[in-house]
Order: structure tokens, then sequence, then C-alpha cells
């Protein structure tokens, strides 16, 4: 009559234990994820400085000599092993240059980089398209900063 209970609490520590080492395994992943994650965001960070500093540089020079410039940026086709997008924007007041990690129309945490004055802006990019072009002009008083990926530009 003894050994039946003996065999369920035996049961019971293994099930107890099971439990105990799924939890510690699944915490150690998130941790582990974590600590990839940490420089992803700071490259990500970098990529979006260097665009905002080249998009600076072409509405710069764009204002003050009245013409038409654009340049291509080079950047990663992944950060890691997880895609990316960057994407330009205005508003009535600012112009930043944002991203994140993952597809575009995902909704996580976006970085935004913002630009000195004001412009008109469009475009988008996705890693893994080649590099990058930024296109400005002058679009009558209000300068137009584009970007878009270089592949759709072959004519310049």
């Amino acid at each position: 009559m003894v050994l039946p209970s003996i065999a369920l609490n035996h049961l019971y520590t293994f099930i107890a234990l099971t439990i105990v080492s799924i939890l510690l395994v699944s915490s150690y992943s998130s941790y582990a994820n974590t600590l990839q994650t940490i420089p992803e965001i700071e490259q990500l960070k970098n990529m979006l400085d260097h665009v905002a500093a080249k998009g600076n540089e072409l509405l710069t020079l764009v204002i003050t000599t009245t013409s038409k410039a654009h340049t291509l940026v080079q950047l990663p086709p992944t950060i890691g092993n997880r895609e990316y997008w960057i994407r330009i924007c205005n508003d009535t007041s600012n112009v930043w240059i944002e991203g994140a990690l993952g597809q575009l129309d995902e909704s996580g945490q976006e970085y935004k980089i913002f630009l000195p004055g004001k412009a008109s802006t469009s475009g988008y990019y996705v890693g893994g398209y080649g590099p990058a072009m930024l296109e400005c002009y002058m679009n009558g008083s209000v300068p137009q900063l584009n970007l878009s990926p270089a592949g759709g530009l072959r004519g310049l």
C-alpha cells in the first residue's frame, strides 16, 4: 500500500522539475535574445545617423546653390539576421528619418533622427535592395528630399 504513494510523489516531483526546467530555459533564451538585440539597435541608430548626415549635407548644398544633388548611401542587406527599413518623413515644422528592425508594416519600436530646417520629403528604403539613393532639389522655394533604393534610378 505504501508503494503507490511513493510512485505518485516521484511523478509529481518529475513534473515539477520539468516545469522549472522549462521556465529556466525560456528565461535564458529570452536573455540571450535581448543581448543580441542591443547591438542590432545600436547599428540601426548608427545607420540612421549616417543617412541623416547625408540628407543634411544634400539639403544644405541644394539650399545654398539652388541646384539638384543626389548621393548613394551604402547600407547593409540586414542587421544581424533581421530585416530593417528606413523612411524619410516630414510635417509642417520638422523633417526626420525613422527606421526599425523588422518589416515595414510591423508596428515595432521606431527610432527617429531629426534634421534641421524644413523640407518636403518622400520615400523609404527596405534593407536588402542594394544602396539607397538620396536625392534633393528645390521644388519652388521648398527643398525636396527623396529616399529610394538606388536600383530604380539607372538613368542618373
